[in-house]
This record gives C-alpha cells, structure tokens and sequence, in this order.
C-alpha cells in the first residue's frame, strides 16, 4: 500500500494554523459544535467522531477516560476520524462529557 506524505503549509508570518480547540471554551459552545456536526455528517459518522475527540480534548482526554472506564489510547483511536468505535463507547463518552443524543424528524423532502 502506497503512503502519503503529510502535507505541509507554511503560513505567512502573523497567521497561525485554525485550530477548533481555540473555540471550545465552554459548555454551550461544545454542546453546538456537536449539534453541528451531527447534523452536517454524511452518514458514516466521521464528522461526528471527530468532534467527539476535540471536545474531550478539550475537557482532558484521561479525566474522560477515568469517567468512561475507558483506556485513554483507546480514546484517542476510537473518536478520530478514521476511529470506529462500538456504539456502546460513544454513548459512554457522550454521557461522560454531560451531553446527550436526541431524535428529531426530517421533512421527506429535506432528506
């Protein structure tokens, strides 16, 4: 299997690279930044893994492993975007951070 290089951008000096962690400072704004992501994900839970892992970076990755039970390795693998996690460890996570899923209906015509 053939392997890429990561890429790399040399930014312009006085810009720094956008890191989301910078605008998860509180509840409300991980809370929305989630909503988000679970409603703009495609499907196969990427986008939705993805934000589970900045927001519990942004809590602390081992105090959610201590709440979860979880090792924090296995954190770190399961909620990255390329992670697949059983569906009983984002729940655990999820309960962990102080949030919770819900169900809303989609317009036939929106779907």
């Amino acid at each position: 299997m053939m392997t890429t290089a990561p890429l790399t951008i040399n930014l312009p000096e006085g810009y720094s690279r956008w890191d989301v962690m910078d605008h998860l400072k509180t509840e409300e704004d991980m809370q929305l930044y989630l909503q988000a992501c679970l409603e703009e994900d495609e499907g196969d839970g990427r986008l939705v893994r993805t934000a589970l892992g900045d927001i519990a970076r942004a809590r602390g990755m081992t105090q959610l492993a201590r709440d979860t039970g979880l090792a924090r390795e296995s954190l770190y693998k399961a909620l990255s975007a390329d992670g697949n996690p059983e569906f009983s460890t984002i729940m655990k996570v999820i309960k962990a951070l102080g949030l919770k899923l819900s169900a809303t209906r989609v317009d036939a015509q929106a779907a």
